[in-house]
């Protein structure tokens, strides 16, 4: 495969050195590339434990596009599972939906981890996501062992290796929910305008009135979200004065102080908005110039007729 890519590329650097990190299976999760395509992966998960998954193998398909990992892949699954369609591209902020929210710095095993974390969460209309009843789910966690990729010939009964109660096996389910966690997960638009994820971010809003104990993701997209009114004209407006702390520990020559700055800072003459005040002297100045330009230009066109009306008296004689 390597003759077949430029080995000088970025994607392919990174996408050969991937594969051969997740080589080896594990418990949890296996990702390969098909032999005949580089930036076509082959990957299976297990559901996570204690969950409607539980037990259940799950197998999909990963696309990665040229500019890798400056733009992320998009996942199919393949298993039917009740969380996620079948053959459709899954709407996660770590997936090809929203390039915005990627980050160069995951890979192909953060993709992993993220679908075993998201997969015991609601799918609440995002694309691509199902909300099948905790029975059915589990009933297709049971026919999911039986399945057979045919393209890359994979069968789920020994793509994986045994599960084990280790702390490897424990840590990689921690791992998996603090993903899910950190990662937004991408809705669509309802019909308040907003997407689902957004709804849920302004209703935490509400409750604590404070965004210090949301993940990255969120606080990145609401930093620059504006809730005041919009000015069309361009024109900065004056900012409301904010009215001084009250501070007990302050002395009486202090307080003074603070009281002649705030009366200097709202008085008119410095008042943002207001016209400045009309110069009369510097007015007065530009006309009184003006008249005496004019007066002499007036004496130079008289003077200059007086000089040709003699000139043509002199001539005659």
């Amino acid at each position: 495969m390597e003759t077949r890519y430029n080995l000088k590329s970025p994607a392919v650097k990174r996408l050969m050195k991937e594969a051969a990190e997740l080589k080896d299976p594990t418990d949890h999760y296996h990702a390969q590339p098909l032999e005949d395509n580089l930036f076509e992966w082959h990957f299976t998960v297990r559901g996570p434990p204690d969950s409607d998954f539980d037990g259940g193998v799950y197998h999909g398909r990963i696309v990665l596009p040229p500019e890798y990992p400056m733009k992320p892949p998009s996942i199919i699954l393949l298993t039917a599972n009740g969380r996620f369609e079948v053959g459709k591209k899954i709407c996660l902020s770590i997936s090809g939906h929203h390039p915005e929210t990627w980050q160069p710095s995951w890979s192909i095993r953060t993709a992993l981890l993220a679908i075993i974390g998201f997969m015991p969460t609601k799918g609440e209309g995002a694309i691509g996501s199902l909300d099948y009843t905790p029975e059915e789910r589990r009933a297709l966690a049971k026919k999911s062992q039986d399945f057979c990729c045919e393209g890359c010939g994979s069968a789920m009964k020994d793509v994986l290796l045994p599960l084990k109660s280790g702390s490897d096996s424990s840590q990689a389910d921690q791992e998996a929910k603090e993903l899910a966690r950190q990662i937004s997960f991408k809705a669509e638009v309802n019909s308040s305008g907003k997407t689902i994820a957004e709804s849920d971010l302004n209703h935490s809003f509400s409750l604590d009135g404070s965004q210090d104990d949301l993940p990255t993701t969120f606080q990145g997209a609401t930093a620059g979200t504006s809730y005041g009114t919009q000015n069309p004209s361009g024109v900065p407006l004056p900012q409301p004065t904010q009215p001084a702390p009250k501070n007990t520990s302050m002395s009486p020559r202090q307080r003074r102080a603070q009281q002649q700055s705030q009366r200097r800072s709202t008085s008119p003459d410095v008042t943002q908005g207001q016209p400045p005040r009309a110069n009369h002297t510097e007015h007065g100045g530009s006309a009184m110039l003006i008249v005496i330009l004019t007066l002499a230009l007036a004496a130079l066109i008289f003077r200059r007729i007086y000089l040709a009306n003699e000139y043509i008296f002199d001539f005659e004689l």
